[in-house]
């Protein structure tokens, strides 16, 4: 089986975004790439994650030409294959359909930095333009509005966050749901104060050396 530690992550936190409300049944995706070999592991189209086992998960090519696996992969392939093109920093990609932010995106609100775990994602969360879903129109809005950051709003659809491995991009999705409900409640009972610009540079800053770090 090509790629079997990725397909497991893949299946694990599928269960994650399940159990954590970041999405419903089958609704968002994930996908890793092996940079080594230039696969992607993605999730199948249209099957809820609890029914998804390692065998589902397809393997494709950069190009989109399935490799191994018989289902048909998930329907946004194509602006996972556009980021991992435009981003040779990302090597794992989330999307949700979390409440929160999808509620920031039907708004067509970027989420600025209302508290510092915005940092998450950069300086805000900005919002891509709406397109169709699983078309080529929306892989080209994703990755032009992502640019650098690790998160992006789809108008009217929902998150995708990315990251150097799965862990990553899921902790990026779930931290920025956190501030989108945060967001979304300040505005409820007032205007926010958000955190200035250099201060969340600061942030950004300290944010390279979070955590354990290898020695």
């Amino acid at each position: 089986m090509m790629l079997a530690e990725q397909r497991q992550q893949i299946v694990d936190y599928g269960m994650k975004m399940i159990q954590s409300g970041l999405t419903t049944g089958s609704g968002g995706n994930l996908s890793m790439l092996c940079r080594e070999t230039g696969l992607v592991a993605i999730g199948p189209s249209g099957i809820d994650y609890a029914d998804v086992s390692s065998n589902h998960i397809v393997i494709v090519d950069l190009d989109g030409q399935r490799v191994e696996g018989c289902l048909k992969p998930s329907s946004e392939l194509s602006f996972h294959l556009a980021l991992y093109k435009a981003r040779p920093d990302i090597a794992a990609v989330v999307h949700t359909h979390s409440v929160y932010a999808t509620t920031m995106a039907c708004l067509h609100w970027e989420i600025p930095a209302v508290h510092y775990l915005v940092a998450f994602s950069g300086q805000k969360v900005p919002l891509a333009d709406y397109a169709t879903f699983g078309s080529p129109e929306l892989a080209e809005n994703v990755v032009t509005g992502i640019a650098d950051y690790h998160a992006v709003l789809l108008a009217n659809h929902g998150l995708v966050a990315v990251g150097a491995d799965l862990k990553q991009a899921f902790n990026v999705a779930e931290e920025i749901e956190l501030v989108a409900r945060i967001y979304y409640q300040a505005k409820s009972v007032g205007e926010p104060v958000l955190v200035n610009h250099e201060e969340m540079e600061a942030v950004l800053k300290k944010f390279t050396t979070y955590g354990q770090q290898s020695t």
